[in-house]
């Protein structure tokens, strides 16, 4: 041990557990985001680059990307929180209420994109 002192046990899952999970959790948006700044690339940037006649492959690819981007940080956030209940956790809490608000902000940030991908 610890030149005689015990370790105290905790009923509940390690820090590094928790940490573990919310930076695979930030590593699923981070992925999010980058689909949607891809989607708006491919969909907007690229066709006026390409002088193309022809727009609509962009638009749907670049829609295509931020629909993947948006689906990835909703996976992200429920595969997170499943992770937190499976293993304990202390249930929904300011920290928790945050990363709602933050992923609802992705989801709206990516479906405008979409948007303004498809009607501009």
């Amino acid at each position: 041990m610890f030149h005689g002192m015990e370790r105290e046990q905790s009923p509940g899952p390690s820090r590094r557990t928790i940490l573990a999970n919310e930076r695979t959790q930030l590593a699923w948006w981070r992925t999010g985001l980058t689909a949607i700044a891809v989607a708006l690339g491919v969909g907007r940037v690229v066709p006026e680059l390409a002088n193309s006649g022809s727009r609509w492959p962009y638009t749907l690819i670049g829609v295509g990307f931020a629909v993947y981007g948006i689906a990835l940080i909703v996976y992200g956030t429920r595969r997170s929180r499943a992770f937190e209940a499976e293993v304990g956790g202390e249930g929904v809490g300011e920290g928790d209420a945050i990363f709602f608000v933050l992923t609802a902000a992705g989801v709206l940030l990516g479906a405008a994109s979409a948007a303004l991908i498809l009607f501009s």
